[in-house]
């Protein structure tokens, strides 16, 4: 493990930190007696592109952590209930807001949508919806006309304003919310295409910088920040070293899927060596992404309520959950 600095050293310090550390064996004993709602056929097919997720995962990582947002959820619709009775007229339905923060090739997609499938199986709460702030990059044309292509996830890189005025939106109850849409295909967003949101019980938004507070000048222009409308965060943790071989193998996967379709962006790198192509990886890791994660992503990992720490095969060893 690398040297402690001092935010590390906030979050992990026994004595004095808002945290509770829990090893696999301990969290696995808080699911309880929560069955497992999935089919271990559904489970493969949740896992990303180097991203794997094992029945055993679900279980005893995952299982308990629906557990748990479960009756977050339910506190809070009591609350709500509490309102509507105080108020004496029915409140406006707004989702649970959960955030989920991370590096590139940490495993952020994985975790979401094995979340969303526990947490739609538990009654009270069946309508989950996945959204990822990738839908508000701005296209990268005006990325190229601003000179942030090489800043590509980078804060300044998304439509803050537009992701906050979404989430006010949820927020205030409003329907059929409209989200841009990101190919990685063609690795932009996509023109004139939209999916939708509508209301949803619960809602997992994911993404590189959403516990951020202002760091960047596109964060500056508000003082209304994307975390200031979640009822729940967490953060997907792994040591630099470990994202980097993840984020290079990734890499190699997508150029291997798309030998054959010059449509998608990967493409470009099919006519290079498999060395030559490792290469490129490390050094767009080490530029951009490395650089994002040091500057503006791990700096946030302790506000998350959640930190769930990964070893180097992709299963979580430690997790963190802040004390009420």
């Amino acid at each position: 493990m690398p040297a402690l600095d001092g935010v590390e050293e906030y979050g992990r310090q026994a004595t004095h930190s808002p945290y509770l550390e829990f090893d696999r064996q301990e969290w696995s004993r808080l699911r309880a007696d929560t069955p497992l709602p999935l089919d271990e056929a559904e489970v493969p097919l949740l896992s990303g592109q180097n991203e794997p997720v094992s029945v055993e995962e679900v279980v005893e990582i995952y299982l308990p952590l629906s557990r748990l947002l479960n009756l977050y959820v339910r506190a809070t619709q009591n609350l709500h209930q509490a309102a509507t009775t105080f108020l004496g007229k029915p409140a406006v339905k707004t989702p649970y807001v959960i955030g989920m923060a991370g590096s590139v090739a940490v495993g952020k997609s994985t975790t979401a949508r094995v979340l969303r499938a526990l947490l739609s199986r538990w009654p009270h709460h069946p309508r989950v919806a996945l959204v990822t702030t990738d839908g508000w990059l701005f296209p990268n044309r005006t990325l190229e006309e601003r000179g942030l292509m090489p800043r590509k996830g980078f804060p300044e890189s998304f439509d803050v304003q537009g992701l906050v005025r979404f989430l006010a939106d949820v927020k205030a109850g409003r329907r059929r919310l409209k989200i841009p849409v990101y190919s990685h295909h063609s690795y932009d967003i996509v023109p004139r295409r939209f999916d939708t949101v509508d209301r949803p019980d619960i809602l997992i938004i994911e993404g590189l910088n959403v516990l951020q507070t202002g760091t960047a000048a596109n964060w500056r222009k508000s003082r209304i920040f994307v975390s200031d409308f979640f009822d729940f965060t967490l953060y997907i943790d792994s040591e630099t070293k470990m994202i980097r071989e993840w984020f290079i193998d990734r890499f190699m996967t997508f150029r291997n899927l798309a030998t054959n379709d010059p449509t998608a962006f990967f493409h470009r790198f099919s006519r290079l060596s498999e060395e030559e192509v490792r290469d490129y990886a490390a050094r767009i890791w080490s530029d951009i992404n490395e650089v994002n994660l040091v500057e503006n992503i791990l700096p946030t990992k302790w506000r998350a309520d959640l930190v769930l720490s990964k070893d180097n095969d992709h299963a979580v060893r430690r997790i963190y959950l802040r004390k009420l």
